[in-house]
């Protein structure tokens, strides 16, 4: 059964919000704003507020969030404060606590997941982890939300965690992406290799391989250090590609979830271009460059890698953006259409996956 359909939009996604609205309305034929007025007023000394400027009640209510936009900022006590993840997930407490339980249905759309790498203790002997992701979710089920939609989550397993009250669902961009590339590259498929910088991402690369008809794939191993921690995470000390040997003249699309600092995507680039691959391209769903570009414009520069393709569901600087080597794949429209068929009660199967349309799209690009 329909409800009437409301978007809870917060400045860190307030761009691609807008844009969720405008395909809405093209999938609607209307002329209406979904997207309803709320304000999330900051403190200088860092306390805040949610507030509703319209009633929700009774409605079906989607919060998209960004919890990786460290664009949006305050004036704190030392000058302009630049927002983490941990203050955007406060937000979204904050705004469910002014819906106050009012709303009918209560989605999350929150693409990046919050703490999504702390889904597990490792399997090293570290016990004393924290599980952030898990006792998030957990709190967020607490709060009786009803779905939580996110992407390409670094462990879907993590669901785990909330088996009862709460849907946790986990859509993939990859196909988006690797669409993308077939349209805007001289790709011929038989003469394409997919490969994975890590033993994580081969689930994915294969994922590929066969959605392309069954070509080949392959992926590098990837050893680390845990006597040391560098930055945050134990030091890479061993890279090695397993896969096709002889690679002169292929085309390589290495694939990844998430790029923080690069340099694991861009080592696997040089050596795969050390084998003679004629060109490189690069996707991955979320470009979150920790480190910055200097590293990618420099390879980029020596022709190790033809391009990066991401998508627009974390921050991305727009400067970054606008670089030679960097191709934004929008998935608006992708996040619309889950939001319209879930208010109309319908499956959303099709957009979380996505594998019989690009199948049958890459038919038509007779690749």
């Amino acid at each position: 059964m329909e409800k009437k359909l409301k978007l809870i939009v917060p400045e860190n996604f307030r761009e691609f919000g807008e844009r969720v609205n405008h395909h809405i309305n093209l999938l609607r034929d209307t002329n209406y704003n979904y997207i309803a007025d709320m304000d999330l007023p900051r403190f200088k000394n860092g306390e805040a507020k949610g507030v509703l400027n319209e009633s929700v009640r009774d409605k079906d209510v989607y919060i998209l969030t960004d919890i990786g936009n460290y664009d949006v900022t305050y004036m704190s006590q030392r000058g302009i404060h630049h927002m983490m993840p941990d203050e955007h997930y406060q937000d979204i407490k904050r705004i469910i606590s002014a819906i106050a339980g009012h709303a009918f249905k209560l989605t999350i759309v929150m693409p990046l997941l919050y703490q999504s790498r702390q889904d597990k203790r490792s399997s090293s002997g570290y016990s004393r982890e924290s599980l952030d992701c898990a006792m998030a979710l957990q709190e967020l089920e607490r709060y009786n939300i009803n779905e939580l939609i996110t992407f390409d989550a670094h462990n879907p397993m993590v669901a785990n965690a909330i088996p009862n009250r709460m849907m946790f669902s986990n859509g993939y961009a990859t196909s988006d992406i690797l669409l993308s590339i077939l349209q805007h590259e001289d790709i011929k498929i038989d003469n394409l290799l997919i490969v994975a910088p890590d033993g994580g991402a081969r689930e994915k690369a294969k994922f590929l391989a066969d959605i392309l008809g069954g070509i080949r794939f392959g992926n590098f191993d990837k050893r680390r250090d845990y006597t040391k921690i560098e930055d945050g995470k134990n030091p890479i000390t061993y890279h090695e590609y397993i896969g096709p040997e002889n690679l002169n003249g292929v085309d390589v699309i290495v694939v990844d979830d998430m790029i923080a600092s690069g340099g694991s995507i861009i080592d696997s680039a040089r050596k795969l271009k050390e084998r003679g691959a004629r060109h490189i391209y690069l996707m991955t769903t979320f470009s979150l460059f920790t480190k910055g570009v200097d590293e990618f414009n420099e390879a980029y520069n020596e022709g190790v890698f033809d391009k990066l393709y991401s998508t627009n569901l974390t921050y991305v600087p727009n400067e970054y953006k606008e670089l030679p080597w960097f191709f934004s794949v929008d998935c608006s429209e992708k996040v619309a259409n889950i939001i319209n068929n879930l208010n109309y009660g319908e499956s959303i199967r099709e957009f979380l996956n996505g594998k019989e349309k690009i199948a049958q799209k890459i038919k038509t690009l007779g690749k």
